[in-house]
């Protein structure tokens, strides 16, 4: 593998170029600018690797797909990315223009280079150097990116659903992963559910002079008082029924968060705050964050909220909630219990509008791919790999990995402070070398687990 990781090196420049080439391309999925285009250009990174590429259509975005094959019997390596990213605003908060791909001080700044550019590109840039030096792969692999992720990924399901064959694999790697504060590489073995609903209330036909709130319905009160019924001071979400499912940690998952390290100081330093929810600190802080539901109120709009006075009672009143599940939590049976416990509290008026759903994803971490993935990044990085039961966070694993029983792991070129979704969004270019690196070593690791 040194020629690998040699050839990896002195191609650096260009593999830096290629990166940037890629994030000067706009590509929001939400505001319907530069797809078609960026995921062409996808498609012809991988070609010009060897690649057999289709573009998959969908009544979105199209999903890119390709494979290159390993020897006959051999394994298959999935890597799942996605080529859209967040739109860049508030943009008088950028250094440099967000599509810009600009070098400062060993960074690059870009939207969407954290999320998830530079982990795409990574895996490109690593099978193409293992066959520059090799002459061949040690394993099948397929590249499956969408353009929707950062907008639910409204269509995967029906991809899936419809490819079966063409995502087959022994394993994939996620489009995530990152160094922590002590700059070890963390590697997430799955993801939390969703169910992402918005409530309405209604008041009379048309906003009133506020003197009226003496005697008209308030929309904005019906609707926070349906909310105070949700989650207490606790933090337990009062839903009946809510935590029934809630699959137990194995003993392997409840080692991984022993082993975790969590510099929490330097994380509520990082939010300017004092303290987590309740006081939270250890092991429960942990289990917490990673392995248990949450029930979380996104944002809420009712009403006036400009410049001055305005004395209105508004007539209608809505906010958005997300709840993150875990393992065999149901999320249209979550969303049927929110149904009966707003009714059974009186309030059958509030209207529920489902958003998203999806199920939790995990991998057992004594899979094969895990294995491959720790042994990769012991070879390549300074400091120990840290592996995580479950990402905070939700995305498509169900859809992909979970419902097909593959097993997936994550892998990537982020930092502690990459800022993905934020302002001034930058990995390290150091880190993106190591991150190539990685996966190159990858491809052999897991040919032999």
């Amino acid at each position: 593998m040194e020629h690998v990781l040699q050839y990896i090196d002195d191609h650096a420049d260009e593999f830096i170029a290629r990166l940037q080439e890629l994030c000067r391309q706009p590509s929001i999925a939400a505001q319907n600018v530069g797809m078609e285009e960026t995921a062409t250009m996808v498609a012809e990174l991988l070609r010009r690797i060897g690649a057999e590429v289709r573009l998959v259509s969908t009544p979105g975005y199209p999903v890119v797909y390709a494979q290159i094959a390993g020897p006959p019997g051999g394994k298959t390596l999935g890597f799942y990315n996605h080529y859209d990213v967040q739109p860049p605003e508030p943009l008088e908060l950028w250094k440099s223009d967000p599509f810009a791909a600009e070098i400062r001080d060993g960074h690059i700044y870009a939207r969407g280079v954290a999320d998830n550019k530079a982990n795409l590109v990574s895996r490109i840039c690593a099978v193409e150097a293992y066959q520059r030096v090799k002459g061949s792969l040690p394993v099948t692999v397929k590249f499956i990116a969408e353009g929707e992720e950062e907008i639910g990924s409204v269509n995967l399901k029906t991809f899936a659903r419809q490819n079966a064959e063409l995502i087959a694999c022994d394993g994939l790697i996620w489009e995530s992963g990152y160094k922590n504060h002590g700059g070890q590489p963390v590697s997430s073995l799955g993801l939390k559910g969703i169910l992402y609903v918005e409530l309405h209330a209604h008041g009379a036909n048309s906003d009133a002079h506020s003197a009226n709130a003496a005697v008209l319905p308030s929309a904005v009160w019906r609707l926070v008082w349906a909310l105070n019924t949700l989650k207490g001071p606790d933090e337990r979400v009062l839903i009946p029924g809510f935590y029934d499912n809630v699959r137990p940690a194995t003993d392997a998952e409840v080692r991984l968060l022993e082993e975790m390290p969590l510099d929490e100081e330097a994380w509520k330093s990082s939010l300017g705050i004092d303290s987590f929810v309740l006081g939270l600190t250890g092991m429960p802080l942990k289990e917490k964050y990673l392995l248990q539901p949450t029930c979380n109120l996104c944002g809420f709009g009712a009403g006036y909220t400009g410049e001055g006075l305005k004395t209105v009672l508004p007539n209608t009143a809505m906010c958005k909630i997300d709840f993150r599940l875990v393992p065999d939590q149901d999320p249209f049976k979550i969303l049927d219990g929110l149904r009966s416990h707003l009714d059974d509290q009186g309030f059958g008026d509030i209207e529920i509008k489902l958003v998203d759903a999806d199920w939790a994803q995990r991998t057992d971490p004594g899979d094969p791919l895990v294995k491959a993935v720790v042994a990769a990044a012991k070879r390549v990085y300074a400091k120990p790999p840290v592996v995580v039961p479950t990402m905070a966070g939700s995305g498509p694993g169900y859809t992909l990995c979970g419902e097909l029983g593959i097993p997936s792991a994550g892998a990537g070129t982020g930092y502690y402070d990459s800022k993905a979704h934020a302002p001034n969004e930058n990995i390290r270019i150091a880190d993106y070398i190591e991150g190539i690196k990685h996966i190159a070593v990858l491809l052999e690791e897991f040919a032999r687990v």
